[in-house]
C-alpha cells in the first residue's frame, strides 16, 4: 500500500468501528501538542478533557496499519469511540507516531515510549495521576498498547532530557485484536513479518523481513509476547473469533505465555463470536475497556 491507501485504511476502519455520536461529554481539548520531533517532524498528541475529570489518564494509540495521522482522531471523536472514556472522566491522550512507510515498528515504539514519559512529566498540566496510566488501541495501535505493557519501563536517570528520566510504563492494558507473535501468526511456525497474510505491510518491517534469517530474529524483538513478565499490568483483549488479518489465535496465544510466566495480574480474553477485524459499534465495547480502567487503575469496581 502507498502512504494514502493506509490513511483511507485507517480512516475506513475507524467509519466501520463507530457509531454516530449524540453528544460529546467533554469541554475542551488542546490539539497537536508535540511531545518529540525527529528528521524535522513534529510528533503530536491532543488532549480531550472530558466536563468532569476523574483525575486518571488513558492514552489512545492512533494507529492503522502502523500508519497514524491527525484525521484519525477527529475521526475518533465524531463518531463517538472515545464517548465512554470521558462519560467516565478520563482525560483521553490520543498520540498520533511516525509513520511507516518512512519509519518501521521500532522506530514507532520508540515514539510511543516518549509520548509516555512526556505526558508523565507533565501530568499536573494535565490534572492526571502520573502513577496510573491507562493504554488502549486497535489492531497495530492494540499491538503498541501491548508493547508497553511488556516493555514500558524507566527513563535513563542521567539522560539530559528530563522527560527521558521518566518511565513509560502503563498500569493498564485494552487492546482490540492486537497482533503478539508475527512469528506464529495463524498457527505455530506461520511466519508474518512483513510476509504471507501481511505482505502488503512490509514497510513497516522493513529490510529486516528481506530474508527468513532476519525475520527469525526481527520477529521476535517486535512481538509482545516474547516480553510477558509477572509484573505484566492488567490485560484486556477482545477480538473476533472470525479475524482474517489478525486471527484470535493471537490473543490466544498472549493469553497462555502470560499463564506460563506466572503474571499475576489479570489477563483476559472477550471473544466476539463471528466477527471480523473491526464490527460496527466497536465504540460500544470501549465502555468494556472503561470499566476496566475503573477497576485497574481507580479500583472502582462495578
Amino acid at each position: 500500500m502507498a502512504p494514502l491507501q493506509y490513511l483511507l485504511f485507517g480512516l475506513a476502519l475507524a467509519a466501520t468501528l463507530l457509531t454516530p455520536l449524540a453528544a460529546e461529554p467533554r469541554v475542551a481539548s488542546r490539539a497537536e501538542i508535540i511531545y518529540g520531533r525527529k528528521f524535522g517532524t513534529a510528533l503530536t498528541f491532543d488532549v480531550i478533557k472530558p466536563a468532569q475529570p476523574n483525575g486518571y489518564g488513558v492514552l489512545y494509540m492512533v494507529s492503522g496499519g502502523f500508519f497514524s495521522s491527525h484525521e484519525a482522531i477527529d475521526g475518533s471523536l465524531k463518531g463517538g469511540l472515545l464517548t465512554p472514556l470521558l462519560e467516565r472522566g478520563y482525560t483521553v491522550f490520543a498520540v498520533v507516531h511516525g509513520s511507516q512507510p518512512r519509519f518501521v515498528i521500532p522506530e514507532i515504539t520508540e515514539d510511543i515510549h516518549r509520548a509516555i514519559r512526556f505526558i508523565r512529566h507533565h501530568a499536573a498540566d494535565y490534572g492526571v495521576n502520573p502513577g496510573q496510566f491507562g493504554i488502549f488501541g486497535a489492531s497495530a495501535g492494540g499491538h503498541l498498547s501491548l508493547t508497553m505493557g511488556t516493555q514500558g519501563g524507566p527513563g535513563k536517570a542521567d539522560a539530559k532530557d528530563p522527560i527521558d528520566r521518566e518511565s513509560s510504563a502503563v498500569q493498564a492494558v485494552a487492546a482490540f485484536f492486537p497482533p503478539t507473535d508475527y512469528l506464529n501468526w495463524r498457527n505455530p511456525g506461520d511466519d508474518a513479518v512483513g510476509v504471507g497474510v501481511l505482505k502488503d505491510f512490509k514497510p513497516a518491517f522493513g529490510a529486516r523481513s528481506d530474508t527468513a534469517e532476519s525475520r527469525a530474529v526481527f520477529g521476535r524483538e517486535i512481538s509482545p509476547l516474547y516480553f510477558i513478565k509477572p509484573t505484566l499490568p492488567p490485560t484486556l483483549l477482545i477480538h473476533g473469533d472470525a479475524d482474517q488479518l489478525v486471527p484470535i489465535y493471537q490473543a490466544e496465544i498472549f493469553l497462555k505465555q502470560a499463564e506460563h510466566a506466572g503474571v499475576k495480574a489479570p489477563v483476559k480474553l472477550i471473544r466476539k463470536p463471528g466477527l471480523l477485524h473491526g464490527w460496527p459499534g466497536l465504540d460500544r465495547d470501549v465502555a468494556t475497556f472503561a470499566e476496566w480502567f475503573d477497576e485497574h487503575l481507580r479500583g472502582v469496581k462495578k
